[in-house]
This record gives C-alpha cells, sequence and structure tokens, in this order.
C-alpha cells in the first residue's frame, strides 16, 4: 500500500519465536529484534556499541510457521516490512506508543555463519498470488533427494508452538499476543 513506511532491520534476536494461531487457525509469529550501532570512539580509538533499537516483529501464515522452526534467540536476522505505530493506556493509566514491524521478508544473515534452504512442499506461495514458473523446480541437490520449497534449516532447537487461547466468540486475525 502507498503511503506506508517499509523499513529494513538488521538485528539479533532477543528471544525466541513465538508461534501461535489465531481463533480461525491463521499462523503468526511474534518475536523482538535489537539492532546495535557500532560506533568508533576517537578519545580511545576503539568501536563500542552504541544505543540499541528494540522492535517487536510479527509475520503471518507460512513465513511464520517458517520462522518458528528455523531462527532461535542470539540469531543474526534481516528482516524487512512495514513500521506501524501503537498507543495505548498501561495498567497505572500512563498512556504508551509502540512500534512495531509487520514482517514482509525475514531470513538469517550470512555474513557470519551458514544455512542450508529446503523448499516448503507447498512451494511456499502467498496467499492469492499467481504461479510462476520455478527455474529450481527440476534441480536435485548433490545427495539426490528432491526439494520442494523454500526455508531456512534451523540452526538451533525450534520454537516451541503455543496454540492461542480461543476469544470469546471472536474470530479475528489480530495477533493474539
Amino acid at each position: 500500500m502507498s503511503g506506508e513506511t517499509v523499513i529494513t532491520v538488521v538485528g539479533n534476536l532477543v528471544d525466541d519465536p513465538e508461534l501461535r494461531f489465531t481463533p480461525s487457525g491463521v499462523a503468526v509469529a511474534k518475536f523482538r529484534i535489537a539492532s546495535t550501532p557500532r560506533v568508533f570512539d576517537k578519545q580511545t580509538n576503539e568501536w563500542k556499541d552504541g544505543d540499541a533499537l528494540f522492535l517487536t516483529c510479527s509475520v503471518w501464515r507460512q513465513a511464520a510457521e517458517n520462522v518458528a522452526e528455523s531462527l532461535a534467540r542470539g540469531m543474526r536476522v534481516i528482516v524487512q516490512g512495514r513500521l506501524k505505530q501503537r498507543s495505548y493506556e498501561d495498567g497505572q493509566g500512563v498512556k504508551r506508543t509502540v512500534y512495531e514491524l509487520d514482517i514482509d521478508e525475514v531470513g538469517p544473515t550470512l555474513a557470519r555463519a551458514t544455512a542450508k534452504v529446503t523448499k516448503n512442499p507447498s512451494g511456499g506461495q502467498r496467499q492469492g498470488s499467481a504461479p510462476s514458473a520455478d527455474p529450481w523446480a527440476g534441480a536435485k541437490p548433490a545427495n539426490g533427494q528432491q526439494q520442494d520449497g523454500w526455508s531456512a534449516q534451523p540452526a538451533g532447537q525450534p520454537a516451541q508452538q503455543q496454540p492461542a487461547a480461543q476469544g470469546a466468540g471472536g474470530t479475528s486475525d489480530e495477533p493474539p499476543f
């Protein structure tokens, strides 16, 4: 959509992705990332950490399930999505504003790590998108096994799936956190 603020952030996962499902069965994963700039201190002649930016991220549907299976706390990731601002009143009546990221794309960075990519059986297509010619469809990896769709292979332990609590008759696709 026009007018949305799309940003790309590189950072480390602060916690394991938390996978839940809406009452209508749509998967949503929530995780936080910390992006910490490195700044050079000329007086001490060394690099230091700057102020960290912490963002809560939400990713939906098949990508949410892939994130929960593939990513874990401490991993360095690249995320791209739409920056959202939300205001609310806390328990003490103080107005708060938070910034969150609705993720469109996410993956591990490969600057200091490796990842094995496998294809999902469903083809990983977004809902409502037309099928495209897949140049990799006939390709077989060196081990001879056929691969069907893309997703990052987990480098650590997969996140636990936790079903969302069913609301009072609600069928909203809003995140259950």
